[in-house]
Protein backbone atom coordinates (compact mmCIF):
# COMPACT_ATOMS: atom_id res chain seq x y z
CA UNK A 1 0.00 0.00 0.00
CA UNK A 2 1.33 3.31 -0.84
CA UNK A 3 0.65 6.29 1.37
CA UNK A 4 0.86 10.42 0.53
CA UNK A 5 3.48 11.03 3.81
CA UNK A 6 4.39 10.10 6.95
CA UNK A 7 0.96 11.91 8.56
CA UNK A 8 -1.06 9.98 6.16
CA UNK A 9 0.43 6.15 7.33
CA UNK A 10 -0.15 7.57 10.97
CA UNK A 11 -4.08 8.57 10.11
CA UNK A 12 -5.04 6.13 7.96
CA UNK A 13 -3.23 3.05 9.00
CA UNK A 14 -3.67 2.98 12.19
CA UNK A 15 -4.84 -1.15 12.11
CA UNK A 16 -1.11 -2.09 11.05
CA UNK A 17 -0.29 -0.23 13.76
CA UNK A 18 -2.49 -2.07 16.19
CA UNK A 19 -0.78 -4.81 17.61
CA UNK A 20 2.33 -5.66 15.69
CA UNK A 21 5.04 -6.80 15.42
CA UNK A 22 5.86 -4.05 12.86
CA UNK A 23 8.78 -3.63 10.83
CA UNK A 24 9.95 0.24 10.38
CA UNK A 25 12.14 0.25 7.54
CA UNK A 26 14.44 3.64 6.85
CA UNK A 27 15.76 3.79 3.66
CA UNK A 28 18.51 6.06 2.99
CA UNK A 29 19.71 5.16 -0.57
CA UNK A 30 19.29 2.42 -2.87
CA UNK A 31 21.65 0.29 -1.79
CA UNK A 32 20.00 -3.59 -1.10
CA UNK A 33 16.34 -2.03 -0.95
CA UNK A 34 15.49 -5.38 -2.01
CA UNK A 35 17.12 -7.89 -0.25
CA UNK A 36 16.64 -5.73 3.09
CA UNK A 37 12.62 -5.77 2.93
CA UNK A 38 12.43 -9.51 1.91
CA UNK A 39 14.67 -10.68 4.59
CA UNK A 40 12.25 -8.83 7.15
CA UNK A 41 9.22 -10.25 5.41
CA UNK A 42 10.76 -13.69 6.11
CA UNK A 43 10.89 -12.76 9.54
CA UNK A 44 7.01 -13.25 10.00
CA UNK A 45 6.24 -9.07 11.05
CA UNK A 46 3.03 -8.49 10.79
CA UNK A 47 3.78 -5.66 8.38
CA UNK A 48 6.78 -4.20 6.62
CA UNK A 49 6.67 -0.07 6.56
CA UNK A 50 9.00 0.81 3.84
CA UNK A 51 10.20 4.64 4.75
CA UNK A 52 11.46 6.06 1.27
CA UNK A 53 12.11 9.04 -0.68
CA UNK A 54 9.68 8.70 -3.76
CA UNK A 55 12.44 8.93 -5.92
CA UNK A 56 13.63 5.44 -4.99
CA UNK A 57 12.64 2.42 -6.54
CA UNK A 58 10.63 -0.49 -4.98
CA UNK A 59 11.39 -3.90 -6.45
CA UNK A 60 8.20 -5.30 -8.02
CA UNK A 61 8.04 -8.55 -6.10
CA UNK A 62 7.78 -6.71 -2.16
CA UNK A 63 5.74 -3.53 -3.63
CA UNK A 64 2.49 -5.11 -2.59
CA UNK A 65 3.58 -6.63 0.21
CA UNK A 66 4.65 -3.39 2.41
CA UNK A 67 3.27 -0.32 2.86
CA UNK A 68 5.14 2.97 1.31
CA UNK A 69 5.68 5.61 3.20
CA UNK A 70 7.28 9.20 1.94
CA UNK A 71 10.31 10.09 4.24
CA UNK A 72 13.36 11.60 3.80
CA UNK A 73 16.24 10.25 6.19
CA UNK A 74 18.56 13.15 5.58
CA UNK A 75 17.89 15.64 8.00
CA UNK A 76 19.41 14.77 11.55
CA UNK A 77 17.40 13.34 13.99
CA UNK A 78 14.92 12.42 11.16
CA UNK A 79 15.11 8.73 11.80
CA UNK A 80 14.39 9.51 15.58
CA UNK A 81 11.37 12.00 15.18
CA UNK A 82 9.76 9.22 12.30
CA UNK A 83 10.22 6.48 15.12
CA UNK A 84 8.88 8.84 18.11
CA UNK A 85 6.07 9.82 16.02
CA UNK A 86 5.29 6.32 14.99
CA UNK A 87 5.35 5.13 19.08
CA UNK A 88 2.76 8.24 19.89
CA UNK A 89 -0.03 7.28 17.12
CA UNK A 90 0.49 3.56 17.72
CA UNK A 91 -1.69 1.34 20.09
CA UNK A 92 0.16 1.16 23.41
CA UNK A 93 1.79 -2.71 23.68
CA UNK A 94 2.25 -2.73 19.87
CA UNK A 95 5.48 -4.19 19.04
CA UNK A 96 7.87 -2.14 16.88
CA UNK A 97 10.81 -2.85 15.30
CA UNK A 98 13.22 -0.38 13.35
CA UNK A 99 16.43 -0.50 11.36
CA UNK A 100 18.17 0.97 7.95
CA UNK A 101 18.50 -0.71 4.65
CA UNK A 102 21.45 -2.74 3.80
CA UNK A 103 20.74 -4.52 7.86
CA UNK A 104 19.56 -7.31 8.31
CA UNK A 105 17.32 -8.57 11.61
CA UNK A 106 18.76 -12.02 13.19
CA UNK A 107 17.63 -14.04 16.37
CA UNK A 108 18.09 -17.18 18.03
CA UNK A 109 16.42 -20.13 15.37
CA UNK A 110 15.28 -17.30 13.30
CA UNK A 111 15.10 -20.03 10.65
CA UNK A 112 12.22 -22.11 12.49
CA UNK A 113 10.44 -19.58 14.57
CA UNK A 114 9.04 -15.91 13.81
CA UNK A 115 9.19 -12.88 15.41
CA UNK A 116 5.91 -13.20 16.60
CA UNK A 117 6.94 -16.14 18.08
CA UNK A 118 10.20 -14.59 20.14
CA UNK A 119 7.85 -11.52 20.97
CA UNK A 120 5.21 -13.22 22.48
CA UNK A 121 7.87 -16.03 24.63
CA UNK A 122 9.75 -12.10 25.60
CA UNK A 123 6.44 -10.50 27.13
CA UNK A 124 5.95 -13.39 28.77
CA UNK A 125 8.84 -13.09 30.62
CA UNK A 126 7.75 -9.59 31.77
CA UNK A 127 10.23 -7.75 28.75
CA UNK A 128 9.01 -4.67 26.87
CA UNK A 129 12.13 -4.17 24.89
CA UNK A 130 14.95 -6.35 23.72
CA UNK A 131 18.95 -4.93 23.07
CA UNK A 132 20.00 -5.81 19.66
CA UNK A 133 24.04 -6.12 18.42
CA UNK A 134 24.68 -3.66 15.61
CA UNK A 135 27.26 -6.45 14.08
CA UNK A 136 29.04 -4.74 11.62
CA UNK A 137 28.98 -6.46 7.56
CA UNK A 138 31.42 -5.50 4.66
CA UNK A 139 32.53 -6.63 1.54
CA UNK A 140 35.94 -9.26 1.60
CA UNK A 141 37.19 -7.63 -1.76
CA UNK A 142 36.58 -3.81 -2.03
CA UNK A 143 37.76 -3.81 -5.59
CA UNK A 144 34.95 -5.45 -6.78
CA UNK A 145 32.65 -4.10 -4.13
CA UNK A 146 33.89 -0.57 -3.78
CA UNK A 147 30.82 0.37 -1.89
CA UNK A 148 31.86 -2.34 0.50
CA UNK A 149 28.87 -4.09 0.08
CA UNK A 150 28.49 -7.82 -1.07
CA UNK A 151 25.33 -10.40 -0.13
CA UNK A 152 27.66 -12.97 -1.39
CA UNK A 153 31.24 -11.79 -0.05
CA UNK A 154 29.91 -10.46 3.28
CA UNK A 155 32.28 -10.15 6.27
CA UNK A 156 32.25 -9.85 9.63
CA UNK A 157 34.48 -9.62 12.83
CA UNK A 158 34.62 -12.93 14.88
CA UNK A 159 36.16 -11.20 18.25
CA UNK A 160 37.12 -7.58 19.35
CA UNK A 161 33.93 -7.05 20.73
CA UNK A 162 33.72 -5.67 24.32
CA UNK A 163 31.42 -3.61 27.09
CA UNK A 164 32.06 -0.66 29.20
CA UNK A 165 29.77 0.18 32.24
CA UNK A 166 27.38 3.01 31.66
CA UNK A 167 26.96 5.57 33.84
CA UNK A 168 23.91 8.04 34.63
CA UNK A 169 24.91 11.17 33.29
CA UNK A 170 23.83 13.59 36.68
CA UNK A 171 24.69 11.31 39.76
CA UNK A 172 27.84 9.51 37.89
CA UNK A 173 26.39 5.90 39.55
CA UNK A 174 26.40 2.65 37.33
CA UNK A 175 23.06 2.52 35.20
CA UNK A 176 21.25 -1.30 36.41
CA UNK A 177 22.24 -3.69 34.07
CA UNK A 178 23.08 -1.46 31.23
CA UNK A 179 26.75 -1.48 29.25
CA UNK A 180 27.86 0.65 26.35
CA UNK A 181 28.99 -2.18 23.28
CA UNK A 182 31.53 -1.36 20.76
CA UNK A 183 33.46 -3.63 18.47
CA UNK A 184 33.33 -4.01 14.47
CA UNK A 185 35.08 -1.79 11.78
CA UNK A 186 33.47 1.28 14.55
CA UNK A 187 36.42 -0.04 16.79
CA UNK A 188 39.02 -0.50 14.34
CA UNK A 189 38.58 2.26 12.68
CA UNK A 190 37.28 4.31 15.16
CA UNK A 191 39.53 7.86 13.80
CA UNK A 192 36.67 8.05 11.55
CA UNK A 193 33.90 7.52 13.24
CA UNK A 194 32.59 10.43 15.66
CA UNK A 195 32.42 9.12 19.41
CA UNK A 196 28.53 9.34 19.09
CA UNK A 197 28.33 6.36 16.54
CA UNK A 198 31.36 4.28 17.69
CA UNK A 199 28.42 2.27 19.90
CA UNK A 200 26.80 -0.76 18.52
CA UNK A 201 24.09 -1.25 21.17
CA UNK A 202 20.42 -0.65 19.63
CA UNK A 203 16.89 -0.89 21.25
CA UNK A 204 15.68 -2.40 17.90
CA UNK A 205 12.50 -4.24 19.51
CA UNK A 206 9.92 -2.98 21.56
CA UNK A 207 6.70 -2.13 22.60
CA UNK A 208 4.66 1.14 22.43
CA UNK A 209 3.86 2.93 25.26
CA UNK A 210 2.41 6.23 26.21
CA UNK A 211 4.99 8.76 26.86
CA UNK A 212 7.91 6.70 24.93
CA UNK A 213 10.26 8.27 23.36
CA UNK A 214 13.61 7.39 21.39
CA UNK A 215 16.58 9.43 21.82
CA UNK A 216 19.48 9.87 19.22
CA UNK A 217 22.16 7.38 21.16
CA UNK A 218 19.29 4.50 19.90
CA UNK A 219 18.20 4.44 24.04
CA UNK A 220 14.70 5.37 25.55
CA UNK A 221 13.60 8.02 28.10
CA UNK A 222 12.27 4.89 29.76
CA UNK A 223 15.44 3.01 31.84
CA UNK A 224 14.16 -0.40 31.91
CA UNK A 225 13.57 -0.32 28.09
CA UNK A 226 17.20 0.28 27.60
CA UNK A 227 18.41 -2.90 29.68
CA UNK A 228 20.05 -6.31 28.50
CA UNK A 229 18.51 -8.89 30.86
CA UNK A 230 15.96 -8.69 33.86
CA UNK A 231 17.10 -8.85 37.19
CA UNK A 232 16.48 -12.71 37.55
CA UNK A 233 18.24 -14.46 34.54
CA UNK A 234 19.44 -13.92 30.86
CA UNK A 235 17.03 -12.41 28.35
CA UNK A 236 16.78 -13.03 24.51
CA UNK A 237 19.08 -10.42 22.41
CA UNK A 238 19.71 -10.23 18.79
CA UNK A 239 21.97 -8.70 16.43
CA UNK A 240 21.28 -6.37 13.37
CA UNK A 241 23.60 -7.61 10.41
CA UNK A 242 24.20 -4.19 8.84
CA UNK A 243 26.57 -2.86 6.16
CA UNK A 244 25.47 0.56 7.06
CA UNK A 245 29.43 1.61 8.83
CA UNK A 246 31.56 -0.24 5.68
CA UNK A 247 29.02 1.89 3.35
CA UNK A 248 29.64 5.33 5.26
CA UNK A 249 33.32 5.00 5.46
CA UNK A 250 33.87 4.04 1.76
CA UNK A 251 31.59 6.92 1.09
CA UNK A 252 33.28 9.56 3.26
CA UNK A 253 36.54 10.76 1.41
CA UNK A 254 37.83 11.31 4.53
CA UNK A 255 38.41 7.70 5.11
CA UNK A 256 37.39 5.59 1.72
CA UNK A 257 41.39 6.14 0.56
CA UNK A 258 43.04 5.40 4.14
CA UNK A 259 40.90 2.60 3.26
CA UNK A 260 41.43 -0.48 1.42
CA UNK A 261 40.24 -3.29 2.62
CA UNK A 262 38.37 -3.98 5.84
CA UNK A 263 39.96 -7.29 6.65
CA UNK A 264 41.96 -8.30 9.20
CA UNK A 265 43.01 -11.96 10.91
CA UNK A 266 39.61 -11.98 12.70
CA UNK A 267 37.51 -11.54 9.76
CA UNK A 268 35.32 -14.68 9.01
CA UNK A 269 32.42 -14.94 6.01
CA UNK A 270 29.04 -14.42 6.94
CA UNK A 271 27.00 -17.46 6.56
CA UNK A 272 23.90 -15.70 7.02
CA UNK A 273 22.44 -18.06 9.98
CA UNK A 274 21.59 -17.50 14.17
CA UNK A 275 23.91 -19.91 14.58
CA UNK A 276 26.74 -18.71 13.73
CA UNK A 277 25.77 -15.44 15.46
CA UNK A 278 24.93 -17.50 18.77
CA UNK A 279 28.53 -19.18 18.50
CA UNK A 280 29.85 -15.91 18.58
CA UNK A 281 28.83 -15.03 20.93
CA UNK A 282 26.54 -11.94 19.27
CA UNK A 283 23.21 -12.78 20.75
CA UNK A 284 22.00 -14.45 23.70
CA UNK A 285 19.54 -16.78 23.62
CA UNK A 286 18.24 -16.54 27.05
CA UNK A 287 15.74 -19.19 28.44
CA UNK A 288 14.29 -19.80 24.57
CA UNK A 289 15.11 -23.03 23.33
Amino acid sequence: MIYASLEDFLQTGKSVLAKGPVALIFVEDEVEIGTSLRHHLDCGFKAVVALMPNAFDLPGDVAERVHRVPFDCGPAEAVVEGVNRVIAAASPGCWLYYCYNAEYLFYPFCESRTVTEMLTFHAEERRDAMLTYVIDLYAGDLETHPNAVSIEDACLDRSGYYAQGRKDPITGDPRDRQLDFFGGIRWRHEEHIPDASRKIDRIALFRARKGLQLRADHTFNEQEYNTYACPWHHNLTAAICSFRAAKALKRNPGSTFEIQSFKWHNSTPFEWHSRQLLDLGLMEPGQWF
